[in-house]
């Protein structure tokens, strides 16, 4: 059955549409709650909380085609987890400064899989977290996230610097592992 068969019968109601919406897009809702939050437990349990609020929703969503449908799910996810993340965190600045960059091999980057990106993005503390999947992710713009998190637009500048440089100190930390695999 297609997409907009299933869209149709799981607005009547259907839980085998349902299902087989679910089947067909959880795992890639699943991988982008985990880029959002650290516990895999959480993550699971935010995907739920979407996929509820995307069958009770359903009846509003006008089918335009699969990347909409796909891009839709991907807005529920990222709300369900940034709820989530004002509700159990404070963010906390931890400097004004910006971070130095540092030299980054490409090839480190460029042989790592996405499981093992979305891992090294999920050791971030969570306020850089958020801005990196936020901005450099999600690709919304630094005054939206201000207005999101409620801080401002520099600090959400300042904390995806900050995100970056880190992200690439933990790809030299582990460069000489990376830089030897071979490319998948």
């Amino acid at each position: 059955m297609n997409i907009p068969e299933l869209i149709k019968e799981a607005r009547q109601g259907s839980t085998a549409a349902q299902k087989c919406l679910f089947d067909q897009f959880a795992d890639k809702m699943l991988m982008i709650c985990r880029r959002y939050v650290k516990m895999p437990e959480d993550a699971e349990e935010l995907m739920l909380d979407g996929f509820y609020k995307f069958f009770k929703n359903i009846v509003a969503f006008n089918y335009q085609g699969d990347a909409a449908l796909y891009a839709w799910l991907k807005k529920i996810m990222v709300n369900e987890c940034l709820m989530f993340l004002r509700k159990k965190t404070v963010f906390t600045i931890v400097s004004e400064t910006l971070a130095d960059e540092l030299p980054l091999q490409e090839e480190a980057l460029n042989n790592l899989s996405a499981a093992e990106i979305v891992n090294l993005i999920i050791q971030l503390p969570v306020g850089y977290r958020t801005i990196f999947n936020l901005h450099a992710i999600e690709g919304i713009p630094h005054a939206e996230i201000a207005a999101l998190l409620g801080i401002t637009e520099g600090t959400s500048k300042s904390q995806l610097s900050k995100a970056r440089t880190l992200l690439q100190k933990m790809l030299l930390q582990n460069q000489t592992d990376y830089g030897t695999r071979k490319t998948r």
